[in-house]
């Protein structure tokens, strides 16, 4: 007889090899053919709703590992959500309007954008944004994120800008909307308006002068042969110098040096003589702020007049607390400007160039002009100072070139009349991590107007008509008309068609006597696109809701579509288009630096899941603190890798072991079960309720560690280790073989489903070679419910007790392997002293030590005061190891005197002659 014919080893065609980069695909079309988004609405239908707002990724280019721990991170919580009590829809949607879609079909593509019509050139950045989602759209199906995918939102879709004009519409007649010129963020590279959200800070050299301005009229506190001295790192703007700003509580001194009087704040003297190298100066005279207020100083340029005025803006942080005023080219300078009536004087261009408003720097562009304005205020003996800095300073996110402020006419959103709602709506607001509150309370506190529109094609158009006389044009009836318009035809019908014919039939007005009208050609700011999806998408899809109960973003969205979603949001409802905001890091390289081509550090998350997987990306996911910044390098993924073969080989052990088990006639109760059997019952138990409450608090890394540690400590390392003696070795219906399948079955169930969201490809693979299981898919189940257990507790302590005494009993093994007392532990005999609490715990368990052990023989040999001085001491017991006595069976490889005793059998032990001999005799 082959006796290894007669063992129960493992059966199953679950394979070792995960070979995800090829099954993963096969899994997924599995899905697809199924049809698995419908069916798990269809079996969470009458659920309570949990709906996962997905902020839109801009469609241009391949995704990136921002892009997929996004999404993946999105699809853990959805597919969790939907397996605990919840109806989860999963909408995904794209972002498709604005720029870099222009600058991809102008640069990239050579289209030649002057010879077309705006509607032709539209009509192009659309197929291309198609092109770009469809990309996208496989790639993140890949990823094996499950979702609406053939119904998207699509923000260039007509429904979508339909319900954009309405948000529009909404806010204009609540008196939110206006058009004014004021200095906004202009990006010369990109010819147009920029929001705050589409700036980003790197360091820039510039050129740092000091400027005396000569006195010309001292209004009686001075006596006009002082000169007023203003620095700047902008030369450029001062042919638009209309004002001298200083501060009504400073003091200014008046210093003599070099036969001239200058005025400076006081505070700021020092710092100023050493930077400007006075070497003798004295104050003459000093002079309260308020005091200066209407003096006139003259522009040593142009020989206008520079209006001194008092401002709160002025401080002592840098400068000479006389601040150079351009009301055309900065905020505060606009503000304090409009206050005493000054124009609003912009001698640059949408280009960047300088007009002929600059006189004799006209045509030079605004940076280039810096070195002629900075020689010709030289040569008027004006310059007082010339050095260089390297400062912050505001660049444009897309072309990533210097911006300047800019005065131009636009359409503004005004949050000043609702900004306390926004403040209450985003308390009111669940924020994780809690510091986003903060984050986003301190930006719209301080936020100034929105500025929504934008000088380009490829966009949503304003919906505001002019008439004759040019008063804009914003009603009920033209809203509802142009809503309806772009629903039936798409926006491209604002370019198609004349302005006559986008206006309602009849239409009049007192401003156009004549029945003459006129169209904006602005487009809105992307952002207020992507921040009205709460009412384009919640509100215009039946199977969603709003507010939503969760938008998950990275970091930098606090300042964008959390922002512009929030504004919108409460314009319209008077509330938060969201209950909850979860923000995670950016994606860094294993060093931590930001990944660019240049640095050749991009990891690619198509060449990761070709590679190793999407389950390995998605379990890396789980892995990282998200909530900061994340790394990712090949290094950190074969380390993931590493965890999900441990996973992986915990689920073909379980599944191998139950090929012979039936649950519904082979279960054994818990009370029935042994006592170590019922401890790994509680420890599974416990697993639910951590994995369960992490996925409810977000928190995946601790499922990660949690599930990792139960498959490679409690599992592979104690119970399955031991528990093979009695799988293989043992009767197919031997009792304490079908309790170890019990809880086995019981954690091949509770695991799989547990790791389902993460795990997705696998958890489904794992389900479809689970015996007795009805459904189709894991993901048409509920996650596994917490059960009590009567005095887990007490089991629990007293089983830990023995886990702490078997690690010892594990050391003294490897020692004695060590000093070749011993090979394999089954070659040895565990002889253990113990103190009275050691026996105590001992003499408490009934189960069979040496299978605990894994080793042939063992004993309890007195009190830990009688070990012999060759005995291993720890604390509580002394353990002496030596070579176990008997020859080795062949069938179980136990050390022990019993082989040979059977005559029939004289290679087995006295246990395997009589399993042979009862079940595979005959």
């Amino acid at each position: 007889m082959n006796y290894k014919d007669t063992l129960l080893m493992p059966k199953t065609e679950f394979p070792m090899r995960g070979n995800l980069p090829n099954r993963e695909p096969e899994i997924q079309q599995k899905w697809e053919e199924m049809n698995i988004y419908e069916k798990v609405q269809e079996r969470t239908e009458g659920r309570p709703l949990f709906v996962l707002h997905d902020g839109p990724p801009y469609a241009n280019g391949d995704i990136h590992m921002g892009h997929a721990l996004n999404k993946v991170l999105k699809d853990f919580i959805v597919r969790f959500k939907s397996m605990t009590g919840f109806q989860a829809p999963y909408v995904p949607g794209w972002d498709t309007h604005g720029l870099p879609i222009e600058t991809a079909l102008t640069k990239n593509k050579k289209v030649k954008r002057k010879e077309m019509s705006v509607a032709e050139f539209r009509k192009l950045c659309e197929e291309y944004a198609w092109q770009q989602i469809n990309n996208q759209r496989e790639q993140f199906k890949r990823l094996g994120v499950r979702g609406d995918w053939e119904n998207p939102y699509v923000t260039l879709q007509p429904e979508y800008e339909a319900q954009q004009i309405k948000v529009f519409g909404e806010m204009a007649k609540k008196g939110y909307i206006y058009k004014g010129k004021k200095p906004v963020y202009w990006s010369p590279s990109s010819e147009s308006a920029l929001a705050e959200a589409e700036i980003e800070y790197y360091d820039k050299r510039s050129a740092s002068i000091y400027v005396a301005f000569p006195v010309k009229d001292g209004k009686g506190v001075l006596e006009n042969d002082e000169k007023f001295i203003i620095w700047t790192t902008t030369p450029w703007t001062m042919p638009a110098n209309l004002g001298i700003s200083v501060n009504a509580d400073l003091d200014y001194s008046v210093v003599a040096v070099n036969g001239e009087k200058y005025i400076v704040a006081s505070e700021l003297l020092e710092t100023v003589a050493k930077e400007i190298e006075w070497e003798n100066y004295e104050v003459v005279r000093t002079v309260k702020g308020a005091e200066l207020d209407r003096v006139v100083a003259t522009h040593p340029l142009y020989g206008r007049d520079s209006l001194v005025m008092l401002g709160d803006h002025v401080t002592t942080d840098a400068g000479t607390g006389c601040v150079h005023t351009a009301p055309g080219h900065g905020e505060d300078d606009f503000i304090i400007g409009q206050k005493y009536g000054l124009d609003v004087l912009c001698p640059v261009d949408e280009k960047g160039y300088m007009t002929e408003e600059a006189g004799e720097f006209a045509g030079l562009f605004y940076d280039e002009a810096n070195k002629p304005i900075t020689q010709k205020l030289e040569e008027v003996g004006a310059l007082v100072k010339l050095s260089f800095i390297t400062h912050s300073y505001p660049h444009d996110w897309r072309t990533k070139k210097p911006t300047i402020f800019r005065a131009t006419a636009q359409w503004f959103a005004s949050i000043k009349d609702f900004r306390s709602e926004l403040l209450d709506a985003i308390k009111e607001t669940k924020w994780v991590p809690t510091w986003g509150e903060t984050r986003l309370f301190n930006m719209v506190r301080d936020r100034g107007d929105w500025c929504i529109s934008r000088q380009r094609a490829w966009g949503v158009p304003i919906p505001v008509f002019y008439a004759e006389n040019g008063e804009p044009i914003i009603t009920d009836e033209t809203i509802a008309h142009v809503s309806n318009l772009f629903r039936e035809h798409g926006s491209n019908v604002w370019f198609e068609r004349e302005t006559a014919d986008l206006l309602p039939e009849g239409f009049t007005h007192e401003g156009s006597p004549n029945g003459q009208f006129t169209k904006e050609t602005d487009i809105m700011d992307v952002w207020f696109d992507s921040g009205s999806s709460h009412q384009a998408v919640l509100e215009e899809r039946d199977d969603l809701q709003r507010p939503a109960d969760l938008y998950l973003e990275g970091s930098d969205q606090y300042r964008g579509w959390f922002n512009s979603s929030l504004s919108t949001g409460v314009a319209v409802t008077g509330k938060a288009p969201y209950k909850a905001v979860l923000s995670h890091g950016f994606a860094l390289d294993g060093d931590g630096r930001k990944m660019s081509k240049s640095l050749g550090n991009v990891v690619v998350p198509s060449k990761v899941m070709n590679q190793l997987g999407g389950d390995i990306l998605r379990l890396w996911v789980a892995s990282v603190d998200y909530q900061a910044d994340v790394r990712v390098s090949d290094n950190i993924l074969k380390q993931v890798a590493e965890v999900y073969r441990k996973i992986r080989n915990t689920f073909r052990f379980l599944l191998g072991n139950l090929a012979d088990f039936d649950p519904a006639t082979h279960t054994v109760s818990y009370e029935n079960l042994r006592e170590v059997d019922q401890y790994m019952l509680v420890k599974l138990n416990s697993l639910v309720e951590k994995v369960t409450k992490s996925y409810d608090q977000y928190e995946f890394a601790a499922i990660y560690h949690a599930v990792h540690n139960f498959c490679t400590i409690d599992l592979s390392s104690f119970y399955l280790d031991f528990a093979k003696d009695i799988l293989y070795i043992e009767a197919p219906d031997q009792a304490d073989r079908r309790a170890i399948q019990t809880v086995l079955y019981e954690t091949l169930l509770s695991l799989t489903k547990l790791v389902a969201p993460i795990l997705a490809h696998t958890a489904e693979e794992v389900w479809a070679h689970m015996p007795h299981v009805t459904e189709e898919s894991v993901q048409l189940v509920d996650m596994p419910e917490a059960t009590t257990y009567e005095n887990a507790d007490a089991l629990v302590a007293k089983w830990d007790a023995f886990m702490d005494l078997r690690d010892n009993v594990l050391k003294a093994l490897e020692t004695a392997r060590n000093e070749k007392v011993i090979g394999k532990s089954l070659t040895a005999h565990v002889s253990l002293y113990a103190n009275e609490e050691t026996k105590a715990l001992l003499e408490s368990i009934s189960e069979d030590f040496k299978q605990l052990f894994i080793v042939s023989g063992f004993e309890l040999d007195g009190d830990i005061a009688d070990a012999p001085k060759s005995a291993q001491t720890f604390d509580g017991a002394a353990i002496v190891v030596t070579a176990a006595e008997g020859e080795t069976c062949d069938r179980c490889w136990i050390v022990t005197p019993t082989v040979g005793q059977d005559s029939d059998h004289p290679t087995l032990c006295a246990r395997c002659a009589q399993v042979v001999k009862e079940n595979y005799e005959g």
